[in-house]
């Protein structure tokens, strides 16, 4: 199987030359017009924070994968890359990286929900540029299969693995529903709206963006249909939020043990949850012994991000036999693409045969004579290639190399002498 791929990811690469090769979706479209002409009769790309790859179908077979790279370099020119910056990958291997790929086994953040996602579109991608054929439209099949196999039967996908999703999470639980609930997130960064995300994903009633910057803060609020509370006047507004996410960088408390203490008694008692989930921390720590106030920092948090993690690399196992008996299931049906021609190509060489011979008896014989002929023929030809042809299709569907079905096939063809016309000529 003349399927090759190079692979450029966070295991193999900095984050400044990840971001150096990011290509966006318009670059991909590109690149792919760029191999569809002179690479690849099919193939994809896909470009994430956190990789970039290519893989496809050359168009002389051959397994040469520095063509592909060049073409990747002549397009996005990176400083500082090297070979041991790429990995490559050719036929079983190539396609078992891209069902690890999809089912989230291979990404940074182990279980990652949104690589299915991108995948997929990096296959309507190719799709929609015609860069595909039967072969990449299984595999491509196969593989969102595997991440939705991996996801509806094994836990790769669950527990929070990020500090922003593991507070929203501990916050479910502290309350039983967010819906008559407000929030409050100071910072306008990317943890901040992660948490201001995750919270509306969660469906709070009330949402409020408080940064040092306004503007920003205004950007954020807008994108998620949010308030936005001046800076300035935090502490006076502290009271009337049940959930408080920090998110600064800022040095030094943005809010002290007094701030929260004045804030509970304004709040005449009513619980509420300050989830600090910056480096270094937002709220002073002692707020977490006054009553009623449910306090978390990073440590606490990232005991839960740890477990879950624990918990991800555990499942694993798995998904790797999903990857396997999906992969199992594509090559017996790749391996049939060279084993169906080759049986049809038996059966008319011999049903070739059967009528020359039964064309020259045709009128040495009584109507009725040549129908039980005929039938007889027919039935003998029918027995005599009935075990060779179930033979061959066992071998293709059991056997998982394609190499070994392609050998079998040319063995068959060369016997028969299936690859010229000399059968034609002969029964002439």
């Amino acid at each position: 199987m003349n399927f090759i791929g190079i692979s450029l990811t966070h295991k193999t690469a900095s984050i400044e030359v990840r971001e150096a090769l990011h290509l966006s979706k318009e670059e991909s479209s590109e690149l792919i017009l760029r191999l569809k002409e002179n690479i690849f009769s099919s193939g994809f790309v896909l470009s994430t924070c956190n990789r970039t790859e290519i893989f496809g179908f050359p168009k002389d077979g051959k397994f040469d994968f520095q063509p592909v790279l060049k073409t990747l370099l002549d397009f996005k020119h990176v400083e500082n890359l090297k070979p041991e910056n790429f990995v490559k990958y050719f036929s079983c291997s190539a396609v078992k990286h891209i069902f690890k790929v999809a089912s989230g086994i291979d990404s940074l953040i182990i279980g990652d929900s949104q690589i299915l996602g991108q995948t997929k579109d990096a296959f309507q991608l190719s799709e929609d540029l015609e860069f595909t054929d039967s072969v990449t439209k299984r595999i491509f099949d196969t593989s969102i299969k595997v991440g939705k196999l991996s996801i509806r039967e094994t836990l790769i996908g669950e527990g929070a693995v990020t500090i922003s999703f593991a507070a929203v999470q501990v916050v479910g639980k502290i309350f039983s529903s967010l819906e008559n609930k407000s929030a409050l997130v100071i910072g306008a960064g990317e943890t901040g709206e992660l948490a201001a995300t995750h919270l509306r994903d969660k469906g709070i009633q009330r949402l409020s963006i408080a940064n040092r910057t306004f503007d920003r803060a205004e950007k954020l609020a807008k994108k998620l249909n949010a308030n936005v509370i001046e800076f300035d006047k935090l502490k006076d507004k502290l009271n009337e939020f049940d959930i408080v996410f920090s998110a600064t960088s800022a040095e030094g408390f943005i809010l002290e043990y007094d701030d929260i203490k004045l804030n509970m008694k304004k709040r005449k008692g009513q619980p509420i949850c300050l989830m600090d989930i910056a480096l270094p921390r937002d709220i002073n720590s002692k707020a977490s012994q006054l009553d009623n106030v449910f306090y978390h920092d990073i440590d606490s948090l990232n005991i839960i991000v740890n477990q879950n993690l624990q918990k991800r690399q555990s499942e694993i196992p798995k998904v790797e036999k999903i990857i396997l008996s999906e992969m199992i299931s594509f090559f017996s049906w790749y391996n049939t693409l060279d084993i169906v021609p080759t049986i049809k190509a038996i059966r008319e060489f011999f049903e070739e045969i059967g009528n020359d011979e039964l064309e020259k008896i045709k009128y040495k014989l009584s109507s009725d004579g040549f129908e039980k002929v005929e039938d007889m023929t027919h039935r003998l030809l029918g027995r005599l290639l009935h075990n060779p042809t179930m033979r061959l299709r066992q071998i293709a569907e059991k056997g998982t190399d394609p190499n070994e079905v392609a050998s079998m096939s040319v063995l068959v063809k060369e016997l028969f002498d299936l690859n010229s016309e000399s059968h034609e000529k002969e029964t002439k």
